[in-house]
């Protein structure tokens, strides 16, 4: 699972708001709360029956005139309070200055209007419970809070004038199911730091300046941004969330955060964001308990505490809590112009017995493990995301054999776009740990993928779990000496951008950074100074834009029309032969893989047709740092029949390496 098993222990709630530095604020001429609402009857009953998903628009603080004065309406949803007022420095914190009224129709809002207050005013609710507890809460609504460890909400808006009009317009064709679809995954705290202060988190903007052109450079078509929604604890990564409508506001404002992704757009690159609906930790500040009751979370904790991350349980069958998680999907995608969301944890909030012993779970109501209305949830939210954005992709990153995670709500599925192929990754880098002397023994390990390969629209990860807690960098994962780790890599990545699937890439991988991810400090850029890295890097570059170029590595990423194996009978040797097809033959390519450091010389390899072939990449090229063993001139096949093929060519096989052969189009 994408989170730290770190608990919690600095509470950043315990900065209460009334702790601050004290700062002198102007007196102002506070008029009472004014009874003004938002909301229609057809908004209460869409947040009722668990439909309305822009909520955004409604709950929150919201900027707004009143014949003529300026001011922010509040309105939240506590349903068990007896009392709400809005706290901040506008009126010194003072408790009882300016009550909110609740709604008439037992909906559970309370809300009113204050005048001579706006954007950038920080604010906390103030809650009395039904039993006189006395609780500061922020907005669960807040478009932006303060740097932890404080813990206020602060009045926003999300106005932005985009420019990535030409890339909306584009993203249809760049994020459907057959396009080649490369993604970097990024943790913005630690891709780049200040490097005169490394202890600066860089803002948006700053980031920005680098990361934009650098992604370009990679050939990347996406990137996928760990969660950036406020989080007061660092080491959860970003996946315990107190402000699940806030960017993080240690890195700068909204807007700030729009710039990045505007310019990403602007070089046609899209933008996936981690998406956190499995849990919330029990900051408190923050959702756990909010009006004294178990509002957004199970009562019983059987259903409502998650006993591996120490964090709370969304009560998925509760509507109004529908109309909260859908809603914040939608915003990030109409507000902040994402391009899709992977959803993190979903085994977890599939099954009822996820991680708990017997009787620490409650069966649903027929008897069974599947957390019936989490299922719906998911479904709810895919068709809500695919309706509001056609042109969007959702990804689940869902670790077990549940059945039709990709697949169409309609015909039973759970509606995502695509699903993590964590059985791949997991095999693979089994496979590619092993000394090479002994791979002939376990070839099965990167066959077996293709037997489920089409069971379900696949994302083929090498993500930030397989390099923290332990399991070594990539590149310390592989064997051998300096030269054979290398090249290891690079024939495992070439391996995985010739299989069938999109991708993904965890920051640091594509130059083989050496050490384990640590969340608290910049990639080693410095790596780049020396020749493996660079020439890793240059590789990751090629295969970027080979797979981007060559149309029969993604137009059946998900069918098994796009794929033949050619061989997997010679374990002897460690190599694996197999075609990539595509629905005009002359983009057919063969890949070859020799999976030891020994090189093959005239090895025979059954071609798909006969013709003259030619080697469009080899991982061992010296300009990957590798040893130059290349077939560089085209080769001609012989009507030999081979690999139950007709036609067969002899290739020279590189040491730990990969080719990728394309047929010349005869001239006309």
């Amino acid at each position: 699972m994408t989170k730290s098993t770190s608990k919690n222990k600095k509470n950043s709630s315990q900065a209460s708001s009334q702790e601050q530095d004290l700062v002198a604020v102007p007196k102002r001429d506070l008029k009472p709360v004014e009874t003004i609402s938002r909301f229609t009857d057809f908004d209460i009953h869409l947040f009722k029956q668990g439909k309305h998903f822009k909520l955004y628009e409604k709950l929150g603080s919201h900027v707004m005139d009143v014949e003529g004065v300026t001011g922010t309406y509040f309105a939240v949803w506590a349903p068990n309070a007896s009392h709400i007022s809005v706290i901040g420095n506008f009126n010194g914190w003072n408790r009882d200055a300016h009550g909110l009224a609740p709604r008439w129709d037992s909906s559970g809002i309370w809300e009113g209007w204050i005048p001579n207050i706006g954007v950038g005013e920080v604010y906390k609710y103030l809650i009395v419970t039904s039993d006189g507890q006395h609780l500061e809460k922020s907005d669960p609504f807040a478009l932006w809070c303060e740097v932890a460890p404080r813990t206020a909400s602060i009045v926003w808006d999300t106005w932005y004038e985009w420019g990535d009009a030409d890339w909306m317009k584009l993203r249809k064709e760049k994020n459907k199911l057959n396009a080649p679809i490369s993604v970097y995954e990024v943790h913005l705290g630690s891709w780049q730091r200040d490097p005169s202060d490394p202890e600066r988190f860089l803002t948006y903007k700053e980031i920005a300046e680098s990361l934009v052109p650098y992604v370009k450079e990679m050939g990347f078509t996406h990137v996928e941004l760990m969660p950036i929604m406020e989080h007061p604890y660092p080491p959860s990564w970003g996946y315990q969330i107190t402000g699940y409508f806030s960017c993080a506001s240690r890195m700068g404002t909204p807007q700030e955060l729009m710039h990045l992704i505007d310019r990403l757009h602007q070089e046609e690159i899209g933008v996936y964001i981690d998406w956190v609906p499995s849990h919330f930790p029990g900051d408190a500040h923050g959702l756990f308990r909010f009006d004294g009751t178990a509002l957004y979370e199970h009562e019983d904790p059987r259903k409502g505490y998650h006993p591996d991350w120490k964090s709370y349980i969304f009560n998925y069958g509760r509507n109004e809590v529908k109309s909260f998680l859908i809603s914040n999907s939608i915003f990030w995608m109409d507000r902040y112009h994402t391009d899709g969301l992977r959803v993190d944890a979903v085994a977890s909030m599939l099954y009822l017995d996820y991680s708990r012993k017997h009787n620490e779970w409650i069966p649903n109501e027929f008897g069974g493990r599947e957390n019936l209305e989490a299922i719906a949830l998911l479904r709810e939210m895919n068709i809500a995301a695919y309706t509001e954005f056609p042109d969007i992709q959702s990804i689940a990153e869902e670790s077990t054999a549940f059945p039709g995670v990709s697949r169409p709500v309609f015909v039973g599925g759970l509606g995502f776009g695509m699903k993590w192929m964590m059985g791949w990754m997991n095999d693979t880098l089994k496979y590619f740990e092993k000394d090479p002397a002994f791979r002939k023994w376990h070839q099965d390990q990167l066959s077996f993928s293709l037997v489920y390969a089409f069971s379900e629209n696949f994302m083929l990860p090498l993500s930030h779990d397989e390099v923290v807690y332990g399991k070594k960098s990539l590149i310390n994962k592989m064997p051998g000496d300096e030269w054979q780790k290398f090249a290891n890599l690079r024939l495992m990545f070439a391996y995985m951008f010739t299989h069938p699937g999109t991708k993904l890439v965890f920051m640091g991988g594509e130059f083989a950074q050496t050490s384990e991810w640590n969340f608290e400090q910049s990639l080693d850029w410095h790596l780049l100074d020396f020749a493996p890295h660079k020439g890793m890097k240059e590789c990751i570059k090629a295969l970027n834009r080979i797979y981007k170029s060559e149309i029969a590595l993604s137009e059946y990423s998900f069918s098994s029309e796009g794929f033949e194996w050619i061989d997997t009978q010679d374990r002897e040797n460690s190599v694996l032969i197999y075609a990539r097809k595509a629905s005009d033959p002359n983009q057919n390519l063969v890949i070859v893989l020799n999976l030891t450091a020994v090189p093959r010389p005239n090895y025979r390899v059954g071609v798909l047709s006969a013709g003259t072939w030619e080697e469009i990449f080899n991982s061992d090229d010296t300009l990957f740092w590798g040893s130059g063993q290349k077939n560089s001139a085209p080769v001609t096949s012989e009507n030999s029949l081979w690999h139950g093929k007709e036609n067969s060519i002899q290739l020279s096989l590189p040491p730990m390496g990969a080719v990728i052969l394309k047929k010349i189009p005869k001239a006309k």
